[in-house]
């Protein structure tokens, strides 16, 4: 067993109930806890972590718990957003259980990027993409220059086509 691998058992074996019982709190749900705690400890052993003292590992746990409730609250957001639009759609859509995971993910990607986007770039970016909005309107709608929506623009685009050399680079794998 390498230096690492030992010093993540460790870790486990000390932590991963307490932590596991703190998101119990944050979700009230025992299996989401279960789940992302499990997600909490597979993180750390994809990028190992040196820990000075048992404090330090649980701080560290802790905010990375935050972090995990966040996107799970997130993606459920996003789950039940779409849930919601094909149920108001006149003739909901027919489609498998495996392409409406794939929607959903992929809902939640676009969700994540515009996460990074500043406020006014992602609205930005909606206003053009889904309200077919020009950027002399946009600009006049959220009360910035037209120029500055031509940089908001640029930086969404750059990020998701970072998101997409992400996943073919996954997809490779």
């Amino acid at each position: 067993m390498t230096d690492s691998t030992s010093a993540l058992s460790e870790l486990y074996r000390h932590h991963h109930r307490w932590l596991q019982g703190l998101l119990q709190r944050k979700l009230g749900n025992a299996f989401d806890a279960a789940d992302l705690a499990h997600d909490a400890f597979l993180r750390l052993l994809l990028k190992p972590r040196a820990f000075d003292s048992s404090d330090g590992a649980r701080a560290y746990l802790s905010t990375m718990a935050k972090g995990l409730c966040v996107d799970l609250w997130r993606r459920r957001q996003v789950e039940d957003a779409w849930w919601q639009a094909t149920e108001a759609m006149r003739h909901p859509l027919a489609i498998s259980e495996e392409e409406r995971l794939q929607i959903v993910e992929a809902l939640y990607q676009v969700d994540a990027v515009l996460a990074r986007l500043s406020e006014k770039a992602a609205h930005a970016f909606i206003l053009v993409q889904i309200h077919g909005m020009t950027y002399k309107e946009v600009a006049q709608e959220i009360g910035v220059s037209e120029r500055m929506v031509k940089k908001y623009m640029a930086k969404a685009i750059l990020e998701f086509a970072l998101l997409e050399v992400k996943l073919a680079a996954e997809a490779l794998q």
